[in-house]
């Protein structure tokens, strides 16, 4: 009931922060943990994880999925 909600009159995420990326051991929110760099939305507030080296933001599950699938890819190679 809440995600219909939210369709209807939640926020678009139109507009983002500049990315930041947290480094060594300070607090890092949790959108940063999965990329390591994250941004904002400036309208609500919501942290998302940003992937620099393909300069996008993340905000679907299924994105995480295969951002999650294509590092584990990378590293086994």
């Amino acid at each position: 009931m809440a995600k219909l909600i939210d369709v209807f009159f939640g926020c678009r995420h139109a507009r983002y922060s500049f990315p930041v990326t947290i480094r060594g051991t300070a607090r890092r929110p949790q959108a940063g943990a999965l990329t390591g760099t994250y941004v904002v939305c400036l309208e609500c507030g919501r942290e998302f994880p940003y992937d620099w080296q393909e300069m996008k933001v993340i905000t679907s599950p299924s994105e995480r999925r295969e951002y999650v699938a294509s590092l584990a890819t990378k590293q086994a190679a």
